[in-house]
């Protein structure tokens, strides 16, 4: 009866599918603590696969080639933690002397630009307009979410265990459930497949730009390299805005460090170079289109699960967009979405003709 209503009266279901995404939003957001930890599991266990069904088609035992994986990620994070938590404490020593730093350099700057223009430029730009603690208790509060992150990162582990486990006779589950046979369209294939490319790509490109950044911030001798490449390889994940928020803490670190403009431009030069060839030359090359996202959507993602999951959710906010495309596309009635939200449309079938006849 409800049904047959909104196939009479489209306005109906335009306003039962909005009241649909407001739930959906809320669930998201109310059950955080639990999907945030689920879904940093879901991209590890989807980058393991390969390896743990790998050793599965070489005779290892499924207990074994589930907990090699994942004892390979717990090695791979504690190194990671190891090598960034001494730069992590430093910092946290160092923050009341970059602070300092700061303010004499906002002094300096405004007192010969007043100097030299006659302009009363204090009078228009206070100290409170312009504020260095702000910059300063940004990164407090990095370093807190950063610890954040450490301590999930046990349960993160367990689920993608039990993911892991989980993986070997889902197929067949699914197979069940949509009355499909391994041998016809498999679409949950498909979708893994293009999933654990992008994933693959992106991990392996964001690794790169964080080891040529680190190496850029040693030879510039910036303070805490290892950790300004931590934070290049994590917010490569995030297109064109990651690159930006990455180089701002780099060229503060310059400025502070040396009170050189010059010096701060060169970084800056620097990072636009790398996040160039890297994210808008290689990146896309080795994609290709189907995988791109518009700005917009980027942007917009980004607002959405920043919103949704806190600063966890705003990185993994493109990752997530990207799955959440390839399964529109996946699906026959949906996939008009999914032109929406990429970065160019789809030849259209006439001009691909035309081409292949030209």
């Amino acid at each position: 009866m409800i049904l047959d209503r909104m196939d009479q009266n489209p306005g109906i279901k335009v306003l039962f599918s909005m009241a649909c995404v407001v739930v959906v939003v809320s669930g998201l957001r109310l059950a955080a603590p639990i999907l945030l930890p689920s879904a940093l599991a879901l991209f590890l266990a989807v980058l393991s696969l390969p390896v743990m069904i790998w050793l599965r088609r070489h005779k290892v035992p499924k207990f074994s080639a589930v907990m090699l994986p994942v004892l390979l990620n717990v090695a791979v994070v504690g190194l990671v933690v190891m090598v960034a938590s001494s730069s992590v404490s430093e910092l946290q020593t160092r923050i009341p002397t970059y602070y300092d730093s700061l303010r004499d350099l906002q002094v300096s700057w405004v007192q010969s630009i007043e100097s030299r223009t006659d302009i009363p430029l204090s009078e228009y730009i206070t100290m409170e307009l312009i504020d260095p603690g702000a910059v300063v208790g940004l990164a407090r509060n990095t370093v807190g979410r950063i610890a954040q992150f450490v301590s999930m990162t046990f349960i993160v582990f367990l689920i993608m265990a039990f993911m892991l486990n989980e993986a070997m006779v889902f197929p067949d589950k699914f197979h069940y459930i949509t009355g499909s046979t391994p041998g016809e369209g498999n679409r949950l294939a498909k979708v893994v497949t293009e999933v654990q490319t992008y994933l693959g790509i992106k991990t392996v490109i964001s690794l790169a730009t964080g080891l040529v950044l680190g190496s850029w911030a040693y030879v510039m001798q910036l303070d805490f390299p290892v950790l300004l490449g931590l934070v290049a390889f994590l917010l490569n994940y995030v297109p064109t805005v990651g690159s930006i928020i990455a180089a701002v803490p780099a060229v503060l670190l310059s400025v502070v460090l040396f009170g050189d403009l010059g010096h701060a431009i060169l970084v800056a030069i620097g990072y636009v170079v790398v996040n160039t060839l890297f994210g808008n030359i290689l990146e896309p090359n080795l994609m290709g289109r189907r995988l791109g996202l518009s700005t917009l959507v980027v942007i917009l993602s980004l607002l959405f699960w920043g919103w949704t999951w806190g600063p966890l959710g705003a990185l993994l906010s493109v990752p997530l967009t990207v799955i959440v495309k390839i399964w529109l596309e996946n699906t026959t009635d949906l996939r008009w979405v999914a032109v929406l939200l990429d970065k160019t449309p789809p030849p259209l079938a006439g001009a691909a003709v035309t081409q292949a006849g030209d």
